[in-house]
């Protein structure tokens, strides 16, 4: 099946998706309900990049259900905010923690402190909302 066509994402404001700003991600639970998770994300151009370890709930979760929306505000302007909505189109390993230690780095400072399996899962926006604050 042929990957969608990404909604574009505003360049004034991919800098929510590239800098140390934490994003809520939503996410469907079995029974249907929605449940949202603060995370760390990543923007290629064109696709929103966030990982998870391989067992976790949240993979098992995106792998079932791959229908996400994603909230991201500017802490120093809250009305400059980004809202997402799109579905996981591909899933890859994070060899050798390449890239969750990338954004440890942005967002924290530091290595990521944890080891284990962890996979790259790829969103491709569909609808983007973009507010470019108050002026």
């Amino acid at each position: 099946m042929p990957r969608p066509v990404a909604a574009a994402i505003p360049p004034d404001l991919a800098d929510l998706l590239t800098t140390n700003v934490p994003a809520s991600l939503t996410l469907l639970r079995a029974d249907g309900l929605p449940v949202s998770h603060v995370m760390w994300l990543d923007y290629d151009g064109s696709l929103v990049l966030t990982s998870s370890p391989k067992s976790s709930y949240k993979s098992r979760a995106l792998r079932a259900r791959p229908q996400v929306a994603i909230s991201v505000f500017d802490p120093a302007d809250p009305w400059r905010r980004l809202s997402i909505t799109g579905r996981v189109t591909g899933i890859r390993d994070d060899e050798g923690l390449a890239f969750i230690n990338r954004l440890s780095q942005r967002y924290t400072g530091r290595a990521y402190p944890r080891l284990g399996e962890r996979e790259i899962f790829e969103i491709t926006p569909e609808t983007v909302r973009a507010f470019g604050g108050r002026g």
